[in-house]
């Protein structure tokens, strides 16, 4: 029998007591602050409605070591955070008595993360209301259970986390020597690494897309027209708007983002909407839509310099109509697009390599602080510890 068990069977032998949230802790709404008060080098973060924090300022208004709710936007969202801060106006700290370790708090609401999400009101923005918050049941073993708890889940926390931190590295270096052999590719000479050497090609034509392509601008659907199933659609972001009873776009096609996510490329290989905020490239001419993809990738940074910066970020049609690409043979663009797309499958997929181990880690670790939360006093006792 493992040593929380042991625990349990001593000190609660009739089981754990549950209780409301309000019975054991205060929830306290912060104070508002907007944009035009924060300050670039202020000394305090402050933490909003997010799951990062909205800026910096000059004031704190919770001390280090404080649970923070989202109440809007990320509603439901779990935080701890380890320094002095500024909670703003949709931001919920949850102060526990002092009978109730805080770090173990903490430990039992990311493990109700899913069920706070599902209490939130489906509004624009989404709304976690304080009487629900309030309301969810929480385990309250005695004290010493408590700590022994914590001591377990912080000594895991922090192994995960050094593993995580190893294996994204390692990633980040993939991701890098991906971008180098891309970009290596698609020079055509300018840089030649032993790899490329296999796909030269003398004499590349070098075009604009607006030669090669027709650059067309999508048609506005609203939020009222969309649901949870269905054609995805792409406005303002690489993630699908919702989704649409039609297409407007065949699959297998690049489109580019011109507000919002002004410059970023995406790939779709099923049908889709394109929206009036989403260019796609149709009519090609002597070049294939995932090899116009990898090219733009490749040109990111410059995109990303072209875009205006205002309360909405935008790009022009004329920046991607003007840009120059290789047009080697078709045939060589389909190996250079096959070997692309291995190559950034092994980076990206989650189900291989090392973003599927990253994965399986946070996996893991929640599995295992479920499962201690539990207080099954049959759970094996590789779980509780010894």
């Amino acid at each position: 029998m493992s040593k929380i068990d042991d625990m349990i069977k001593k000190l609660c032998p009739n089981g754990v007591e549950y209780k409301e949230l309000r019975q054991v802790c205060n929830v306290i709404r912060g104070d508002r602050i907007t944009k035009k008060d924060l300050i670039d080098d202020g000394k305090y973060p402050v933490m909003s409605g997010g799951v990062t924090f909205f800026g910096r300022y000059s004031k704190a208004n919770r001390k280090a070591n404080t649970i923070t709710v989202a109440q809007y936007g990320s509603a439901g969202y779990v935080s701890f955070i380890k320094e002095d801060f500024w909670a703003n106006d949709v931001c919920y700290s949850v102060i526990p008595c002092d009978f109730i370790d805080n770090r173990f708090l903490y430990y039992v609401l990311c493990h109700n993360q899913k069920h706070l999400y599902s209490l939130t009101t489906k509004a624009i923005p989404d709304c976690l209301p304080k009487e629900r918050l309030e309301s969810i049941s929480i385990p309250v073993p005695p004290l010493e259970i408590q700590e022994e708890i914590v001591r377990i889940l912080d000594n895991f926390t922090e192994l995960t986390a050094e593993l995580t931190a190893e294996l994204t590295a390692e990633l980040t270096a993939r991701r890098k020597q991906y971008e180098y052999y891309r970009d290596a590719l698609l020079s055509f000479g300018k840089v030649s690494p032993p790899l490329t050497s296999a796909f030269r090609c003398e004499n590349v034509r070098w075009k604009t897309l607006g030669e090669l392509a027709t650059i067309n601008r999508g048609v506005r659907v609203t939020r009222d027209m969309l649901s949870e199933k269905g054609i995805p659609v792409y406005q303002n972001a690489l993630t699908p708007l919702g989704y649409y009873s039609k297409s407007n776009r065949k699959g297998y096609k690049t489109f580019v983002i011109s507000a919002g996510a002004a410059g970023k490329i995406g790939f779709s290989d099923c049908d889709f909407w394109a929206a009036d905020d989403c260019y796609t490239f149709d009519d090609l001419h002597d070049v294939s839509d995932k090899f116009i993809y990898y090219c733009l990738q490749s040109k990111q940074t410059y995109i990303d310099s072209q875009v205006r910066r205002g309360s909405i970020p935008r790009i022009s049609r004329d920046v991607f109509a003007n840009i120059k690409i290789p047009v080697p043979p078709i045939a060589l663009q389909e190996r250079i697009v096959k070997t692309l797309d291995n190559f950034d499958k092994i980076c990206s997929d989650l189900s291989i390599g090392l973003p599927a181990e990253i994965s399986l880690r946070k996996k893991q670790y929640e599995y295992y602080r479920d499962r201690i939360l539990s207080f099954n006093t049959n759970v094996n006792n590789s779980i509780h510890g010894g």
